[in-house]
């Protein structure tokens, strides 16, 4: 994949991650106030490892980086809106592995 190709899908994600957000601060009316917090972390890991795949192109491995961003986006931050919008903790099992490709994806930057 060319390295260039990770700025489209941080486009794509970005606009998702504002959308979702929006939502989130906006509309979102959980019955449970604490699922609120939980769509607040994934909207917050959602941006942040978006504004994060722009640098992709100018690491070493851009597309082992920018894969497993994108996957902990999905994995943790989809997990984490799923568990707040159904308002059931027993969506959860797909969240700690993005968070592990969060940290694999940081981690390799330093090789």
């Amino acid at each position: 994949m060319d390295p260039r190709m990770w700025h489209r899908v941080a486009a794509v994600s970005g606009v998702a991650a504002l959308a979702l957000g929006t939502y989130g601060a906006h509309a979102f009316k959980p019955k449970n106030p604490a699922y609120k917090d939980v769509w607040h972390t994934a909207s917050l890991y959602h941006l942040v490892h978006t504004a994060a795949l722009l640098a992709a192109p100018i690491t070493k491995h851009p597309n082992i980086f920018g894969g497993l961003l994108t996957t902990g986006i999905l994995a943790f931050s989809g997990t984490c809106y799923t568990v707040a919008y159904l308002e059931d903790r027993k969506y959860s099992s797909l969240a700690p592995y993005g968070g592990f490709a969060f940290i694999a994806g940081w981690a390799c930057l330093l090789f």
